[in-house]
């Protein structure tokens, strides 16, 4: 697996595309950012983008999305209870100074425990809420891969102050994760750098109550 990570907009998001060693065919995701930057790795790379996968809806993981899936023909597959969120993304910016991103309307809806075949993979989609309502995770089981959006962190988890957050939810949904899955599995965060179940069991400050 050919993973590129590119770490876009002021909120430093961690936008990945994904495909097989020197295959032709991609996915995006979570494009939070900097659409001409992601557009022209995908022109350069010579791929064709089969999809825009989203972990879930929070401004700083979908600001590209809109015009990334005009440009490429990808269709988007968005978490079914934040679909409406990037149907009207600025009402759901909480923040002054940001944006303005375009609004889209998803083609797919994701709520947890379908699985994929796009662009050469296949991909198990988990359900992960607690930092968002609808939060996903995207595993590649043949690759011991998860892309954990903002559920995991190298060294720390997702914030639940937002609205629809909550910790023993988030809490829960991280226990899945490292009770569920191999421990080797590597672990692409949708802020910092990359880690693995394992380091972050073991690690983790926040996993605490999962140790005990």
């Amino acid at each position: 697996m050919d993973v590129g990570s590119f770490t876009v907009g002021p909120v430093q998001e961690n936008c990945y595309l994904v495909r097989r060693e020197g295959a032709d065919r991609a996915l995006i995701i979570d494009p939070g950012e900097e659409p001409d930057r992601l557009l022209n790795v995908i022109e350069r790379l010579g791929v064709k983008l089969d999809a825009v996968l989203l972990t879930h809806t929070h401004f700083d993981h979908v600001g590209a999305v809109a015009p990334v899936a005009r440009e490429t023909g990808a269709e988007v597959w968005v978490p079914e209870a934040e679909r409406h969120v990037l149907a009207d993304i600025m009402s759901y910016v909480p923040f002054a100074g940001f944006g303005p991103y375009e609004s889209y309307e998803a083609e797919h809806t994701l709520a947890g425990g379908e699985r994929l075949e796009l662009a050469g993979f296949t991909i198990d989609v988990l359900s992960t809420p607690g930092h968002s309502p609808g939060h996903v995770t995207f595993s590649i089981p043949d690759e011991r891969a998860i892309f954990s959006g903002d559920v995991l962190f190298r060294g720390s988890v997702g914030r639940t102050d937002l609205p629809g957050g909550d910790w023993p939810t988030l809490l829960q949904s991280i226990e899945t994760l490292t009770e569920s899955l191999p421990s080797d599995t590597t672990v692409y965060p949708g802020h910092m750098g990359i880690t693995t179940l394992e380091a972050e069991r073991a690690t983790n400050p926040f996993l605490a109550e999962l140790a005990r």
